[in-house]
C-alpha cells in the first residue's frame, strides 16, 4: 500500500529537519557525539548514518575549489557507497548488503554524490548511473521528492538540478515523461505577489495545507538551482548586479491585485533574481545572517543557511549582498568558524561560500582549507600558493612599481540538500 499524504508530509518534515543539521548553530548530541564506525576514506569522525555521503561530497567540491585533490581512498569510499541501481543512501555501513530501493535511497544523497564525483573527475560511470537513477525517479511534475514516490520538494529538486549542471548537462532538458522540466517543479514552490510583501520571491519547501510558506533553507537552495548552478559557484566578474524583486505593480483595473501565473517569475532566471532579492532583503534586515528555518521564533544565527545564501547570491552576480553576508560569517566574534570546527560538511559550506564571494577561505577562521583537509585522508595534492606569491613579490620589486594582487577565488555551492544541507559544469568526467 502506498504511503498516505500524511506519511509523505512527515517524511518531508523529517527530511528538512535532517537538512538543518549542517545549518543549525548546534547539532543534537545524538548526532554530534556518536563515534564513526571504522570507515577508511570517510571524512569526519561523527556518526555518518544520516550525512556520510553528503558531507563527503561537499568536502570534495570544496577541496576542488581551492586546488586540492582528495585522496584516492576517499574517492573510492564515496563511489563504493553507490547502490546497484545508481542511487545512494545517506550512509551504508555494509556495502555488501543490497540497498532497499523503496526506502533506503535518497534524492539528495544521490544528487550530492553525483556533484562530488563529477568534480573529482574520472568517475564517469558512477556519475552516469547516478543521473540515470535521478531520471528513473523523477516525478511527473518534473521534480523530485526526498525518496522515490514522495511528492516533489524544493530542496531535493534543487539538488538534482545541481547534479545535472555539475555533469555538464542542461537541467532544463531533463524532462519527465509528460514534458515537465525540473524548473517547472521548482518554480511552483516560489511565493508570488499574493504573499506578504517581505516574503515575495521566497521559496517554500513543501506546501502546507495547500499554502506556500517562505522557508530560508528552501529559498537558498532553490535560488541557486534556478541560476542553473550546483554547489560549485565561481566568483562572478563584471561588478555587482542588484537583484530584481518580483514585479508586483498593480495592473490597471486590477484593484484586488489577485495572484495569477503572471505574478510569479515566468522563467528560471527571473525566479532566481526574485529569490535573490528576498534573500538579500532578509539578510540585510537581520544583521547579515539568517536564523533557523526550523524554529521561526529563534533569533540564533543559522550559519549553514547563511552560507548557502551567500553562494546563491553570488551565483546570480549579486556580489555586494553576498560579500556583506560573507563578511559577517568571516568575523570570528559571530562564531561561524567555531560552529564548523571539525565538521567536514560545515567547513565545506563555508569554503564554498567564501570562494563564491571572492574571499580566500585560508584567511577565514585561521585556515578553513587546512581544517577540512585534516578531517579526512591526506589529500593527493594541494595547490601550493607560496611559490606563486614569491614570484609575484619579485615582480613587484622589479622596478615597474608595486602592484597589489588581490586573490579572488572561484566557486561555491549549496545548497541546501536533504541530508546535511539545510544542499559546475565539469568537463572532468
Amino acid at each position: 500500500m502506498a504511503p498516505s499524504p500524511a506519511v509523505h508530509a512527515r517524511r518531508g518534515a523529517a527530511a528538512l529537519a535532517t537538512a538543518a543539521l549542517l545549518s543549525a548553530a548546534a547539532a543534537p548530541a545524538a548526532f554530534a557525539d556518536s563515534p564513526s564506525p571504522a570507515a577508511p576514506g570517510l571524512y569526519g569522525t561523527t556518526n555518518p548514518q544520516f550525512d556520510g555521503v553528503f558531507r563527503q561530497s561537499l568536502a570534495f567540491i570544496a577541496q576542488d575549489s581551492v586546488g586540492v585533490t582528495p585522496a584516492t581512498s576517499a574517492v573510492d569510499w564515496l563511489a563504493g557507497q553507490q547502490c546497484a541501481d545508481g542511487g545512494f543512501a545517506g550512509y551504508r555501513a555494509d556495502t555488501g548488503t543490497a540497498c532497499d530501493a523503496k526506502k533506503g535511497e535518497f534524492t539528495d544523497a544521490t544528487a550530492a554524490a553525483v556533484q562530488g564525483l563529477a568534480t573529482v573527475g574520472g568517475r564517469g560511470a558512477e556519475v552516469k548511473k547516478g543521473l540515470d537513477w535521478l531520471k528513473a525517479t523523477q516525478n511527473e511534475d518534473g521534480g523530485w521528492g526526498a525518496q522515490p514516490g514522495n511528492p516533489s520538494n524544493a530542496n531535493s529538486t534543487a539538488t538534482a538540478i545541481g547534479a545535472y549542471a555539475a555533469a555538464g548537462q542542461d537541467p532544463a532538458k531533463a524532462t519527465a515523461k509528460g514534458g515537465k522540466s525540473p524548473y517547472d517543479a521548482l518554480l511552483a514552490f516560489q511565493l508570488g505577489c499574493d504573499a506578504k510583501e517581505g516574503e515575495r520571491g521566497a521559496f517554500a519547501y513543501l506546501p502546507q495545507k495547500g499554502q506556500l510558506l517562505a522557508n530560508d533553507l528552501a529559498s537558498a537552495a532553490a535560488t541557486l538551482a534556478a541560476s542553473g548552478k550546483g554547489y560549485l559557484v565561481g566568483h562572478p566578474s563584471g561588478g555587482d548586479k542588484a537583484p530584481k524583486p518580483l514585479d508586483c505593480a498593480k495592473d490597471e483595473g486590477d484593484k484586488d491585485h489577485k495572484s495569477d501565473k503572471a505574478d510569479k517569475a515566468e522563467n528560471a532566471a527571473a525566479a532566481a533574481d526574485a529569490g535573490s532579492a528576498y534573500l538579500a532583503a532578509k539578510l540585510g534586515g537581520n544583521g547579515q545572517h539568517l536564523t533557523s528555518a526550523m524554529d521561526p521564533k529563534s533569533d540564533k544565527p543559522d550559519f549553514g543557511a547563511t552560507a548557502d545564501a551567500v553562494t546563491a547570491l553570488a551565483a546570480g552576480g549579486h556580489t555586494d549582498a553576498a560579500g556583506k553576508a560573507m563578511s559577517w560569517l568571516r568575523d570570528d566574534k559571530n562564531g561561524a568558524a567555531a560552529w564548523a570546527k571539525g565538521d567536514p560538511g560545515k567547513l565545506a559550506k563555508l569554503i564554498l561560500a567564501a570562494k563564491a564571494s571572492g574571499t580566500d577561505p585560508r584567511t577565514v577562521g585561521g585556515d578553513l582549507v587546512q581544517q577540512l583537509n585534516e578531517t579526512g585522508p591526506k589529500p593527493e595534492a594541494a595547490a601550493d600558493t607560496s611559490k606563486k606569491d614569491e614570484k609575484e613579490k619579485k615582480k613587484d620589486d622589479s622596478g615597474f612599481g608595486v602592484w597589489w594582487f588581490v586573490g579572488v577565488c572561484l566557486v561555491a555551492g549549496i545548497g541546501v540538500g536533504f541530508l546535511l544541507s539545510g544542499r559546475k559544469k565539469n568537463p572532468k568526467l
